[in-house]
């Protein structure tokens, strides 16, 4: 018997549910130190519910995975603009990045980064066209960047420090009074482009 729309809705605001509780757990405890009851736990469903919406944890992590990319490369197409100089251009790129994997809420990209090698090949295969995406951005900025005399010739060698650096804010950064998201983009922004 096919499902109603409400039906339907009410299923995709349960996985939406599951999604985000896993990815925080992901977050805080590692996707192996998550179990399926403490996923089902944290939206107040039985141990076995979960799998009403997915047929593994696996599955979880693909759409904690892939919800992060979209999201993240939503964000990112958001604040590209041709017109801007490639200063601003990095500067915004900068900032949206920071919020996407720093700011309360946003889980999905950090257990990405930090669980990536616990998707399975085929996952991972099918992942790469939207990464490759999301690093296309980033390396046409980048090579914005070199050629207003910014950066030296190596552009990727570039692009993968800057994320990666930022990436790592993951493991250390913690919020400060008086600083922000516009106060973090300056700092990193004037970082990368005073050396």
């Amino acid at each position: 018997m096919a499902k109603t729309s409400k039906e339907q809705k009410g299923d995709d605001g349960r996985r939406g549910e599951i999604v985000r509780a896993a990815a925080k757990l992901f977050r805080d405890k590692g996707y192996d130190g998550a179990s399926m009851r403490a996923i089902a736990n944290a939206v107040g469903m039985q141990c076995g519910s979960p799998f009403y919406h997915f047929a593994s944890k696996q599955d979880i992590l693909v759409a904690v995975v892939e919800e992060g990319l979209r999201q993240g490369l939503e964000k990112t197409r958001a604040v590209v603009d041709p017109s801007l100089r490639a200063e601003a251009q990095f500067a915004a790129l900068v900032k949206v990045h920071l919020s996407i994997i720093l700011e309360p809420g946003n889980d999905f990209i950090p257990v990405m980064l930090y669980n990536w090698r616990c998707l399975d090949a085929v996952h991972q295969r099918r992942l790469i066209a939207t990464k490759d995406e999301y690093d296309a951005i980033w390396q046409s900025a980048v090579n914005g960047l070199s050629e207003a005399g910014h950066l030296g010739a190596d552009t990727k060698f570039a692009r993968l420090m800057v994320l990666g650096a930022m990436n790592f804010m993951v493991t250390w950064f913690k919020p400060r009074k008086g600083e922000n998201l516009d106060t973090l983009t300056t700092k990193v922004v004037e970082f990368f482009l005073s050396t």
